[in-house]
Parts: structure tokens; sequence; C-alpha cells
């Protein structure tokens, strides 16, 4: 396996784990992939990251490192070589997997098939305490290979076939200093450069709408929170204002289609009374906002697209229709009545004298 490359390829991502008024922590963290047998698929692959956002993209079939943020493009103002100085990296990067993957196949006794290297590095830093954490790790195939532990300065190898990589790295003190140096003062030292580009793009905050969702009676009560922006959030439900975690089903983050983020959390309510609903909470937290957004549990806010059942809805057609029925009844009832008046011989002096206007003689 092939040493950290540690130039400034490296991009950043920003991390806020703390909520509230709690310190903004940020990191820096990059994925490269390199392939072997894999159909449709470049054989080499950068990405960098910044707050969970692609801000760099380098692969072999482009062969150049492009900024995937329009705020990226600005670093140009400061380092008129930055991109041209990353493509090379990145392809020399490519050339070096080449080789590694040669390596690794030998020592797994593979001479063909699909196989998939995988690196990730990058670090953590808090804003005010300045404490930094870094991570390497190397994967192959899916499954961990080798990393690197800042806290002891050694390599870690789950991999029997990685014991080879991590005695010639343990025994070598320029590639622990290369790893310790780029974690601890380099991958910081860019990664507030690029927060420093992206900062009014990653520091935004959108709040949500939050709702609460019930597809029948006995279903769950889902907490739906969407429209958030980023997607560094929390949503959970409450009892007397302690955090449940029995009896929720908490969803995955999901992407809108505007870029916003949403999720919900589903409470199982069959075993409580209705009367305790009233105990209950949903509450969404945004990392960087103080204030959380809590909704309480309350039947009458529930939005459900249940149907009526089939013998209700059977009983309120007879009745519109009966209802209908004596309607016709009784406007036929007074139609009736009017036209058989009209019909009558009136009983007056006149009688002769109409029946000869409405039956006149034939002229001769």
């Amino acid at each position: 396996m092939r040493h950290l490359t540690v130039e400034p390829l490296i991009a950043s991502l920003l991390m806020m784990h703390l909520h509230g008024a709690a310190a903004v922590t940020h990191s820096l963290k990059y994925f490269e992939t390199a392939s072997s047998g894999v159909t449709n698929f470049p054989e080499y692959v950068m990405v960098g990251l910044v707050d969970d956002v692609e801000m760099v993209h380098y692969d072999s079939n482009t062969r150049r490192a492009e900024p995937k943020q329009d705020w990226m493009s600005r670093i140009t103002a400061d380092d008129p070589q930055y991109w041209q100085q990353q493509t090379e990296n990145s392809k020399s990067n490519q050339q070096l997997y080449k080789a590694d993957m040669e390596t690794l196949k030998q020592r797994f006794n593979q001479t063909g098939g699909a196989h998939i290297i995988q690196l990730m590095y990058g670090c953590e830093w808090d804003d005010e305490t300045n404490e930094v954490k870094g991570y390497a790790q190397d994967g192959y195939d899916g499954e961990d290979f080798i990393s690197f532990d800042l806290k002891t300065e050694t390599f870690i190898a789950p991999k029997q076939q990685a014991v080879i990589t991590k005695h010639k790295w343990d025994n070598d003190r320029a590639v622990i200093e290369r790893y310790k140096n780029y974690l601890t003062h380099e991958c910081p030292d860019w990664g507030k450069k690029y927060v420093k580009y992206g900062r009014s793009s990653l520091m935004r905050t959108e709040l949500p709408s939050v709702s609460l969702l019930q597809k029948t009676s006995s279903s769950p009560v889902s907490c739906h929170a969407t429209g958030f922006y980023p997607d560094r959030a929390t949503l959970f439900w409450r009892k007397d204002g302690e955090e449940l975690h029995e009896d929720v089903d908490l969803g995955e983050i999901l992407p809108n289609h505007d870029g916003s983020f949403q999720m919900s959390a589903d409470l199982e309510l069959s075993s409580v009374a209705a009367a305790d609903w009233r105990r209950y909470d949903c509450v969404f937290q945004l990392s960087g906002v103080k204030e959380d957004i809590v909704t309480r549990l309350d039947e009458k806010e529930i939005m459900t697209n249940e149907e009526k059942p089939a013998h209700i809805t059977f009983i309120i057609i007879i009745a519109a229709v009966a209802l209908l029925a004596l309607v016709i009844i009784a406007v036929g009832g007074v139609m009736f009545h009017r036209n058989r008046r009209a019909k009558c011989p009136p009983t007056s002096d006149n009688s002769s004298e109409l029946s000869e206007q409405l039956n006149p003689e034939p002229e001769g």
C-alpha cells in the first residue's frame, strides 16, 4: 500500500456536531476509490467534501480536478495554479493505486475478478478549543485493511495480509510523522480556508415545517420534518420531557428536490391510553440553531388519509338517496295539485262562457 499523499489535494468537510450555542466542529474529508475489473466505472475516483457537500471531483475518465461548488472557484484568486496542481496530484495517485491493486491481489492470491480499494482520511477541529482529531483508513473489497491511530501513532491491521504493511510503516518514523503532520496541521489549515470560501453557503440554516401524520387510527404517529438545511439535524420523541428510545422508529435523512432535507420519526401508540397522549411531544433540533421546534402530540393536529369504513359510507349514501327521494316526492306532490286545480271546471256562473273559450266551435 502507498503512503498517504499530503499535498493540498485534500478538501474540507464542514461538520457541526454540537447543537445550539455550543462550539461548532468542522471537518475535512476525502474519499479515493480505485477499481479493477469493474465495468462502467472509472478506475480511479477522488471526491472532496465540505460540510457533506461535494466541492471537488476527479476521475480517470475526465482526468482533471474540477470544482463542484461555485465558491470553490474563488480559490484561484489566491492560488492561480491550484486546480492544475490538484489535477497532477490526482493523476499521480491514480498510477500509485494501480500498483497497490496488483500488490493486494497477490497478497490475497487473486488473479482476476472485480476488486476495489478505498481510502478515507481527514480531520475534525473545534473552533473554540482548536482540538483536532485526525483519521486515515484503507479498505479492500469492502472490508477494513489498515488504519492509522493518531493517539498511539501506530497502524492497525485487522487483516493478516496487512500485517506486513503495518510492520513496515510502524518502523518508518518518516511515514508516521508525515501522517501526523498532515492530520493535525495541514488538514485543519486547508479546511479553514475552504470554510472561509464557502461560509455564506455552508453556514446557512433553514428551519423545517413539522407535521404529525398517521395512515390509519391503528398506525404509528409519524413526526415529519421537511425543508430543513443543512442535514445535520436530530428528530426524536419525548415523554414527560425524557427522550424515548423504545417504540420509536427513526427514519433516515433524505434529500428533497430543492436541495433541502426531510426526516421522520414514528411513535407506536397502540398501548398508550388516549388520555396520556398529551405527555408526548416531538422535538426537532438543527445544528447551529439555538431554539428547538417542539410539536406536542395532539389528536386534533394529526393529518390522516384514512377513509371512512365501508358500512358507514354505505349508510350515508342510502340516507342521501332517501332524502333526495323525499324531496322529489314533495316537489311532485306540489306540481300535481297545481295542475289538477288548473284543469278542474270552475264552479262560478261563467263556466259555460269559459268552456266556449277553451273549446271554440269550428268555423263554418
